[in-house]
């Protein structure tokens, strides 16, 4: 009973994320947030603390049975996604971790110091929305530039070329992300966002930057105090879902998952499934969006967050900051102390041996949501027209819980469905 009357009188749980993640007054029609933090569901500022022992080891088997009950406080959301995203190891101490975190941001630092040698906005609290750079790599003057922007001397490089013809293209996009925040009134967090776009571009050369990825990192710019963890934690985000951005002449790479989406759909509800196919719907475009922004379109801002963390806590595996640090193929240790430290999701993959398998959950999410509909797709979309209407109108209503918890329903009727074929 005392434990009851602890979580009950703790005044962190009475806090409204509204009040931390602030809309502006003038953006009425932004969708309404249904999170609020659960006293004994949610992960608390004060039961995080009691995760670590005496050397900083986390408890991560009650991280995440904490964060699929009831998601993370807003107080600690920067600290625990650095944790689901692979950041650290859990079993690594407080002085590994900072030092870890020191070279990380030396590192960032220097990465960022050659982006502004290349171009001078990089770090000065400014964005750049306008082409600085011609295809061929011949400077374009802008009216409002103070002439520093180029420093280096000498015909440029086919890399440094590619990325500055990104820069206002990434300007672009910052100033659209997330504008219902009243975060985003501050030019310099605008900047900043912009900054860690501009210096990910330069190291991920394959993909730069695509429409999408500001929405990604956002939330996570904005819940990390320090713009080097944030990077790294984007960057951490980027592996997981850098294949959707992916793209040639022909095709993006988000197309598979679209793919598997329909293989999925075809074995949980060939009914419906089929009904979309007779609608030209059968490569399912239609939950493109969803799929590229992690349902950032679907939630309000503050619901989107809930969503993430639900879903990475249900993928968590240990092993993924081993993987990540040494580019080796996805955790696949099956023993039972490992299995009771991965999220349900990810322990179901691993009991069903599947490693040639890597469907992530949010494939099953969008199946969840389309089979949430089934009665109105079947009964009322007469056109594929219809079909988006039917899916647009979902934005704003959707329960984050409800969503994962039928994507993992979903993520059984589909395993039992393929091994019985």
């Amino acid at each position: 009973m005392m434990f009851l009357a602890c979580c009950y009188n703790d005044p962190d749980m009475l806090i409204d994320p509204e009040t931390i993640y602030p809309t502006r007054p003038d953006c009425t029609d932004a969708p309404k947030s249904r999170f609020k933090p659960m006293p004994r569901r949610t992960l608390s500022p004060r039961r995080w603390k009691l995760l670590f022992n005496e050397e900083g080891c986390l408890d991560a088997a009650g991280m995440i049975m904490r964060v699929q009950r009831g998601g993370v406080h807003p107080n600690i959301k920067g600290e625990v996604w650095e944790y689901l995203l692979g950041c650290y190891d859990p079993k690594s101490t407080t002085e590994q971790r900072n030092q870890l975190r020191q070279q990380r941001r030396l590192e960032y630092e220097k990465l960022k110091t050659k982006c502004r040698e290349m171009d001078t906005t990089v770090g000065s609290g400014r964005v750049i929305t306008m082409p600085v750079i011609t295809e061929d790599g011949q400077p374009i003057e802008d009216p409002n530039s103070t002439g520093e922007q180029q420093t280096n001397n000498g015909p440029l490089t086919k890399e440094v070329i590619q990325w500055k013809l990104l820069l206002h293209q990434i300007g672009l996009d910052v100033n659209r992300t997330d504008r219902t925040l009243v975060y985003y009134e501050s030019q310099e967090n605008l900047a900043r966002l912009w900054d860690i776009l501009t210096v990910y571009a330069w190291v991920d050369t394959d993909i730069g930057y695509c429409q999408g990825m500001s929405d990604l990192c956002s939330p996570i710019s904005i819940i990390l105090e320090h713009e080097a963890d944030a990077f790294w934690c984007f960057e951490r985000l980027m592996r997981r879902v850098r294949e959707n951005f992916k793209s040639t002449s022909t095709s993006i790479g988000v197309r598979s998952q679209l793919t598997t989406l329909s293989t999925i759909m075809k074995a949980v509800d060939p009914k419906l499934h089929e009904h979309l196919e007779n609608l030209d719907g059968g490569e399912y475009l239609f939950a493109f969006r969803m799929l590229m922004v992690i349902f950032r379109r679907e939630f309000s801002f503050i619901d989107t967050m809930y969503l993430w963390e639900l879903m990475w806590s249900m993928e968590y595996n240990p092993g993924f900051f081993s993987m990540l640090e040494s580019n080796t193929g996805p955790p696949n240790a099956k023993d039972e102390n490992t299995l009771k430290q991965c999220g349900k999701f990810e322990r179901k993959k691993l009991q069903a041996a599947k490693q040639d398998d890597q469907i992530p959950l949010s494939v099953f999410v969008v199946a969840s949501v389309i089979e949430a509909r089934n009665k109105r797709l079947l009964g009322e979309a007469k056109g594929l027209d219809d079909v988006v209407k039917i899916l647009n109108e979902i934005t704003g209503s959707l329960d984050a819980r409800k969503a994962c918890r039928g994507a993992l329903t979903i993520q059984e009727k589909y395993l039992t469905t393929v091994k019985a074929s």
